[in-house]
């Protein structure tokens, strides 16, 4: 993304056609606890996996468009100018479809804990991601599918 960071831009920092992630984002204004991005969702696209944080809280603002919002109670479209605000835990759990024709622009703000875990109910997953160097001397970032439950 060029020049200074804005949410109307048409130069997006990551592209993907990948099930996990927004078709396009670019990252804004970031501090060290707080962070922001702005995502656009093509028709029929995804914002990800459904998923929710143990760490980190999010602020959901629909730019454009009239995504669907799936959570915990179930189905719902969302207007342009609609705000969400997805609490940590279950109760927290989110996935934004494009059921339109148009394309679906959102800003999400959040919190930005180190260390993280974000799990998928869908996948049976959990990540785990910090900022500090794991013993792989990177950051950490992992990814497991747990195991289901003994009865």
């Amino acid at each position: 993304m060029s020049g200074q960071p804005n949410i109307w831009a048409d130069d997006w920092e990551q592209e993907s056609d990948e099930e996990w992630a927004a078709d396009r984002s670019s990252r804004l204004a970031r501090g060290e606890t707080l962070g922001a991005t702005a995502y656009e969702l093509r028709p029929g696209g995804t914002s990800g996996l459904y998923h929710f944080h143990h760490g980190a809280e999010e602020l959901l603002v629909v730019l454009r468009g009239r995504p669907t919002l799936r959570e915990p109670a179930g189905e719902r479209e969302l207007a342009e100018g609609a705000v969400v605000h997805f609490p940590r835990g279950p109760e927290g759990a989110h996935q934004l479809l494009n059921r339109t024709e148009e394309p679906v622009r959102y800003l999400m703000a959040s919190t930005r804990p180190s260390p993280e875990a974000v799990e998928y109910p869908d996948t049976r997953q959990i990540s785990v991601m910090a900022f500090t160097e794991s013993q792989l001397g990177r950051p950490l970032w992992d990814i497991r599918t747990l195991a289901e439950p003994e009865s």
